[in-house]
C-alpha cells in the first residue's frame, strides 16, 4: 500500500500537515492539493485544533504543481495550475478555462491558508518554488531551514505568477522587491529571504522540526479566538482604509470579549497569575 501523499497528525491541539512526495520535491498533484484544502478547512473548524504546522518530507517543501503527471494543456497554461482545463469534444481549450483552473486550484489553496481560523506555521525544509513558495508565504509565520530556498520560477517558463503571488509578495517586501524576484526568477536563499522579510526566522536544518513544534505549542496554548480575529484584522488591513480598519478592530474586540479566554485573561491579570487559555 503506497504511503499517503499528506501525512496528518494531531497532538496537543496542533495539527501537523506534511507533504509526502519527496521523490517529486513535494510538487502538488490536483488530488493532493484538494486534500490539503480539505484538511485546512477541517483544522479551521475543529475546536480541538488550535494551531497548524505545514511542512514537507525530504529535500523539498513544495516545488509547485506537479506538471509531469498532467496533460500538455496544463503545462501550457501555468506552472502552478494543478489541474488541466477541461477540453471540448474537439480537444481545444475554451477562453475562460485557464482562469477557472486557477480559481478552483492554486488560488483556492492559498485562500484556504489565509482564511484558516487557526495560526498556520510553515516549516520550510527545502525548495519552495512557484506555488510552493506562495503556499509558504501565505502562512502566518514562516520558519526556514538554512538549506531552504525560494524561487519565483514562473518567469523561467515565460509565465505570469499565479497562486496569489502578485498579491502576497508586494505586501511582504514592497513592489520593487517583488518585481525583482518575479522578473528575474533567481533562487533566494533562506538568509536573504529573512533579510527581505519573507521569513520570520532561519534555523539549522536539524532544529527546524523542534522549533516548529515549540512555536506551534506556544500558539496552541494561546487564546485561539483572539488569534483568529487578530489574523483576520491584519490580513484585511492591507486592503482597507483607516476608517474601515478601525471599525473592524472595534467589531473584533466586541466579539472577542464574549469568549471565555478573554474573560480568563482579564481575571488572571487582576489576580496576578498566568492565564490558562482553553481555546474557547
Amino acid at each position: 500500500m503506497p504511503a499517503p501523499s499528506i501525512l496528518t497528525t494531531t497532538d496537543d491541539h496542533v495539527t501537523r500537515l506534511t507533504l509526502n512526495r519527496p521523490e517529486a520535491l513535494n510538487a502538488l498533484t490536483p488530488d493532493q492539493r484538494d486534500h490539503l484544502i480539505a484538511l485546512l478547512a477541517e483544522a479551521s473548524a475543529d475546536p480541538q485544533v488550535r494551531a497548524v504546522v505545514l511542512t514537507g518530507t525530504g529535500r523539498g517543501f513544495c516545488a509547485g504543481a506537479d506538471l509531469r503527471g498532467g496533460t500538455a494543456a496544463a503545462t501550457a497554461t501555468a506552472a502552478t495550475a494543478a489541474t488541466a482545463p477541461a477540453a471540448t469534444t474537439a480537444g481545444e481549450r475554451i477562453a475562460g478555462d485557464v482562469a477557472r483552473t486557477l480559481r478552483v486550484g492554486a488560488q483556492r489553496l492559498i485562500a484556504a491558508v489565509l482564511d484558516c481560523e487557526k495560526p498556520v506555521v510553515a516549516a520550510v525544509n527545502g525548495t519552495a518554488a512557484g506555488l510552493g513558495a506562495h503556499l509558504a508565504l501565505a502562512c502566518d509565520l514562516v520558519l526556514a531551514a538554512e538549506s531552504a530556498r525560494f524561487i519565483e520560477v514562473f518567469v523561467r517558463r515565460g509565465l505570469v505568477p499565479d497562486g496569489g503571488g502578485a498579491y502576497l509578495l508586494p505586501r511582504l517586501v514592497g513592489p520593487q522587491r517583488a518585481k525583482e524576484l518575479m522578473f528575474f526568477g533567481d533562487t533566494l536563499g533562506a538568509a536573504d529571504a529573512a533579510r527581505l522579510g519573507l521569513v520570520n526566522r532561519v534555523v539549522p536544518d536539524g532544529d527546524l522540526d523542534k522549533t516548529a513544534r515549540e512555536w506551534a505549542a506556544r500558539l496552541a496554548a494561546g487564546p485561539t479566538r483572539a488569534l483568529a480575529l487578530t489574523k483576520q484584522l491584519v490580513n484585511a488591513s492591507l486592503d482597507a482604509d483607516r476608517t474601515t480598519a478601525f471599525a473592524a478592530e472595534a467589531a473584533a474586540q466586541e466579539i472577542n470579549m464574549t469568549t471565555a479566554d478573554a474573560q480568563e485573561g482579564v481575571r488572571s491579570f487582576t489576580e496576578r497569575r498566568a492565564a490558562a487559555f482553553r481555546g474557547r
